[in-house]
């Protein structure tokens, strides 16, 4: 049956390689569950509640991708839009919670409309060949740095930005062991290095000080969601700050989950002859869907999971790899404790190595065209830089756009092209 539904031979996979990668991108991307309730909880919401809503909105939007985009891509409530959710509109702008998840609420309804209407499968196929090359090259970027930065082998530094971190603490030392461990493997081409090297080092880390290890019962019943859940606040809805608190939300999760959709497809090869994600209405769907749902069930936006790189570094190509993360998602419901017991240092090195597999594309790109080779090296380098995905895809288009349009080369934009350009002048200059 699965064989049938996911049309594995077909993808030059199996039963095996795609629970293995959806295991492994589930590791990956675990932290969001300690992570997320622990960013929205500074608003006064309930953080036992939250933990349970993070898991479910991952289920949610998991399973649409697996059973309808059949991709194996995984959601949950993004990093950075979860910030925006507490920081900036609740403590920044001073509104309740309740606001900001009537927001997102209705960002998702948008999302959901403008998907329906093929709006924003019309955005993602308008993108160029070589910048979604490049974007697939900046997540790598982008993501290991994520992975230095959470093992501290990177630190921030006022007089430099970044710097070298301290090698010989004991995170630095499981990570760089593990990065070590983890290469050797990939060298050997064992399958399932990534997940063999996570589970490592954190046993590792037991003795270490690394890894928790939890008190008390390893199994319990999730907490309720009744807190949060279905908390809105529709009076405050026909207001300017809920104009821009919404263009925010719609933009920032547009290209975050474009960057991931197009990144992770282009490093797979599921990129079609024009250049276009495989069901890509359906992989939109996928997040509008879970974005509407984790606001009912009372978290911020979701969107979909750049780890799921690491899924695909380890075979993951259809709907199964997906499927299984979901169900990973459930079981961590029961087995909190356990789930969250895997430290930082343990992951970082599963996305370090990932970030480096991204980086294959970029060979696909022409150097020689000023015009393609200087938006694609703004779009790289802008994204770790500005810790952003959504921003490194700005620099790009925009520069893109601007290049093609002085240099005599307007056959090669398209309308919307145009359209973005506007708007993204329009959100830094105006």
């Amino acid at each position: 049956m699965l064989e049938k539904f996911f049309q594995l031979k077909k993808n030059n996979t199996s039963i095996r390689t795609e629970v293995i990668a959806g295991i492994t991108t589930f590791m990956t991307m675990a932290y969001i569950l300690a992570v997320n309730p622990d960013i929205l909880s500074a608003t006064g919401m309930d953080k036992n509640a939250l933990f349970t809503a993070t898991a479910l909105s991952a289920i949610v939007g998991t399973l649409v991708m697996a059973l309808v985009a059949k991709l194996p891509f995984a959601l949950a409530p993004g990093m950075g839009l979860n910030a925006f959710f507490a920081f900036s509109i609740v403590i920044g702008m001073g509104h309740s919670w309740q606001f900001a998840l009537t927001a997102v609420f209705i960002e998702g309804i948008i999302f959901i409309l403008l998907t329906m209407f093929n709006i924003r499968e019309m955005i993602v196929n308008a993108i160029p060949m070589n910048l979604k090359h490049s974007i697939s090259t900046g997540i790598g970027l982008f993501i290991a740095f994520i992975g230095l930065k959470n093992a501290g082998i990177i630190v921030s530094n006022d007089a430099t930005f970044v710097a070298l971190g301290n090698l010989s603490s004991p995170a630095a030392y499981i990570a760089l062991g593990t990065l070590v461990l983890i290469g050797i493997l990939l060298a050997r081409n064992v399958k399932g290095a990534l997940l063999i090297g996570i589970f490592a080092a954190t046993i590792v880390g037991i003795p270490l000080g690394i890894t928790t290890i939890p008190d008390g019962t390893l199994v319990s019943l999730p907490p309720s969601i009744e807190p949060i859940a279905f908390k809105f606040d529709f009076h405050n809805i026909f207001t300017a700050d809920m104009v821009i608190v919404l263009f925010t939300l719609l933009f920032v999760d547009m290209f975050d989950t474009i960057g991931a959709l197009v990144g992770v497809a282009s490093k797979a090869n599921m990129l079609d002859k024009k250049g276009q994600v495989p069901r890509v209405k359906q992989a939109l769907l996928a997040d509008a869907i879970g974005t509407t749902a984790g606001a009912m069930l009372g978290t911020s936006t979701v969107t979909t999971y750049v780890e799921s790189a690491s899924g695909v570094a380890e075979g993951g190509r259809t709907g199964l790899t997906s499927l299984t993360t979901a169900g990973m998602f459930f079981l961590a419901l029961f087995f909190a404790p356990v789930f969250l017991m895997v430290p930082g240092a343990a992951t970082a090195p599963a996305l370090i190595l990932v970030g480096s597999f991204m980086m294959s594309p970029i060979l696909k790109v022409n150097f020689d065209d000023f015009t393609e080779s200087i938006p694609v090296f703004l779009t790289v380098i802008m994204m770790p830089l500005t810790f952003s995905i959504a921003d490194g895809i700005v620099f790009g288009l925009l520069s893109y756009v601007l290049l093609k349009l002085f240099t005599g080369k307007t056959k090669e934009l398209s309308p919307i092209m145009y359209i973005l350009a506007i708007l993204f002048l329009f959100k830094f200059f105006i």
